[in-house]
């Protein structure tokens, strides 16, 4: 099995992204030279696992995850699933998107990778299809870096944002934060928060402004919970991200969460400029006001 060697949290992270194609060349001969040199050592490495492979009982029991990825750069998607598999996920690949739609409609994964700019069908309207048929977490992989390309993204339900280059170690360290995602916790808090015109059903997952239905995606529902069963706590927004994404600023940026934040406001507030129920408090972070 071929890894890539790990790197210390205060050094760069190797990219794996390759560039557009207008920029491509340099950056592609530079990667096939970098990934030989990491399978040259991960090969290394792999033999010495090997041998005490060989001493070690296999738990075939174990839960392997299965993560499906969509990404029509062979070379890419390849180091992915090496990478993945080396941290214990079940991965299949595939460069074509309506095939990759096929699976998640046949034998669902646990998370999709989906790459945008995919050549037989745009990445969001797959992104669009996923969320029609459900909550499958499905984290975004793309070399569109503006903050609007990340708006839009999360907007349309994606549970992550990922921007190439990226490392592996990241990689799998964001899937396993927004797989070990669980559901808002209940224990002290009644299955259905009322607070005047703005209701909430942590069952159902459901959110009604007088009687209308507020369409959430899952991040903006948990959020909106999260906040709404510890009335008037100020959280930062490393707090949210950590409690909310289980992820890290070394990982995700903390304008996710006023990104998050923003929407919700012009979803549910009847004046966004003026939140009711939503309050900034400035240098702290957000509170939920009853």
């Amino acid at each position: 099995m071929i890894s890539k060697p790990l790197q210390q949290r205060n050094t760069p992270q190797p990219a794996l992204r390759l560039p557009p194609a207008s920029s491509a060349q340099p950056q592609r001969t530079q990667q096939r030279e970098r990934t030989q040199r990491e399978r040259t050592q991960s090969e290394r490495t792999q033999r010495e696992r090997s041998a005490q492979h060989l001493l070690t009982p296999s738990d075939d029991s174990t839960h392997r995850p299965q993560v499906l990825v969509i990404d029509d750069d062979d070379e890419l998607r390849s180091i992915v699933e090496q990478e993945l598999t080396e941290h214990h996920f079940e991965v299949i690949g595939t460069p074509n998107g309506r095939r990759g739609l096929e699976i998640v409609r046949s034998r669902p994964p646990d998370l999709v990778l989906l790459d945008l700019g995919l050549p037989d069908i745009d990445g969001l309207d797959i992104l669009r299809q996923i969320r029609q048929m459900g909550g499958l977490p499905v984290i975004i992989l793309s070399g569109w870096d503006s903050e609007a390309d990340r708006v839009v993204g999360l907007e349309m339900g994606a549970d992550d944002y990922v921007v190439k280059p990226f490392s592996s170690r990241e990689l799998a360290a964001r899937i396993k934060t927004v797989l070990r995602r669980t559901e808002i916790s209940t224990d002290h808090a009644p299955a259905r928060l009322e607070f005047d015109r703005l209701v909430i059903d942590l069952g159902s997952r459901d959110v009604t402004v007088d009687g209308v239905h507020i369409d959430l995606t899952a991040k903006e529902f948990d959020l909106l919970a999260f906040l709404a069963v510890s009335p008037r706590q100020v959280f930062s927004r490393t707090q949210l991200l950590r409690r909310v994404w289980s992820s890290d600023p070394e990982w995700q940026s903390p304008s996710t969460v006023a990104e998050h934040i923003h929407r919700l406001r012009r979803k549910i507030e009847p004046d966004p400029s003026v939140p009711k129920w939503i309050h900034t408090m400035r240098g702290a972070g957000y509170r939920f006001v009853p």
